[in-house]
């Protein structure tokens, strides 16, 4: 009988996986890097070969984002945008998910309020720019609400699909076994659903940056949106860039951070994003 020492060497398979993984994420890394580098080359070529005054260059764009950072114009406009965003990225979440999944199980409900849903998710929330002006002003509700109206239909949707999609082995398993219907949602439409929730999340995140810009240029003073608008009165097209690759930046964050969230807090779901 051939007995192993505990203290024997890692095998060859152990070994190579570890050093194969660290090259795997060198090897994104690289990739990422040279993606950005040819993008920002490309851009380069564009500045030089429009000029200035249509394409502002690299650099400009970073002399620029110093001259707003250095004022504060930079750093409340990310901060009055997130805050937005976020709220009625929020509130969207907060209402879609427990909505979609009643419409889900309750085919009564789902009849009801499905007309609704297919009317007002075809209009875009520009359209209601001038009302939400109107019936709210100015202030951050005009623009929380916009961005709420973006994102719950999404949201929704996404839910609804994903408790459409439940086994119905699975569910008549459970209801034979006894369980309620507040059990079969918890241990099994739910754990199911996730998934789709966190699709639903995510694309709602997108459109919420959709739709600030469209919101801050009407109806705000401090913002992307409106730092985006106003900086033509001043013919500083650098300003404009500053804006557009800022919010570019802030909702590759906000996605990476939701997509890290996930991936951690729902695990147990079996997440993949």
């Amino acid at each position: 009988m051939t007995v192993v020492s505990a203290d024997a060497p890692a095998t060859p398979d152990v070994e190579r996986r570890k050093p194969s993984a660290l090259a795997g994420w060198l090897r994104s890394l690289g990739m990422f890097a040279v993606s950005i580098a040819a993008g920002i080359a490309v851009w380069q070529l564009l500045a030089m070969r429009y000029g200035s005054a249509l394409v502002a260059s690299p650099g400009q764009t970073v002399s620029a984002a110093r001259e707003l950072a250095a004022d504060g114009t930079l750093t409340n406009s990310v901060i009055a945008s997130s805050r937005r965003i976020l709220i009625g990225w929020g509130l969207g979440l907060a209402v879609g998910v427990p909505v979609g999944l009643l419409m889900g199980q309750v085919p009564i409900i789902r009849r009801l309020l499905d007309p609704y849903i297919e009317f007002f998710r075809f209009i875009p929330p520009i359209a209601f720019v001038t009302l939400a002006v109107v019936w709210l002003g100015i202030g951050e509700a005009s623009k929380v609400v916009l961005i709420f109206y973006t994102a719950v239909f999404i949201v929704t949707l996404n839910t609804i699909a994903g408790v459409l999609s439940v086994n119905e082995t699975k569910l008549r398993a459970a209801a034979s076994l006894g369980a309620g219907r507040w059990q079969i949602m918890r241990s099994v439409v739910l754990p199911s659903t996730v998934p789709h929730i966190v699709t639903g999340a995510r694309l709602a995140m997108g459109n919420s940056f959709l739709t600030i810009v469209s919101a801050e240029i009407v109806a705000a003073e401090v913002g992307l949106g409106a730092l985006i608008w106003t900086s033509r009165n001043y013919g500083r097209i650098d300003w404009v860039f500053v804006g557009i690759i800022v919010l570019g930046i802030l909702g590759f964050v906000f996605d990476r951070v939701l997509r890290l969230a996930a991936s951690r807090v729902l695990k147990r779901y079996e997440v993949k994003v």
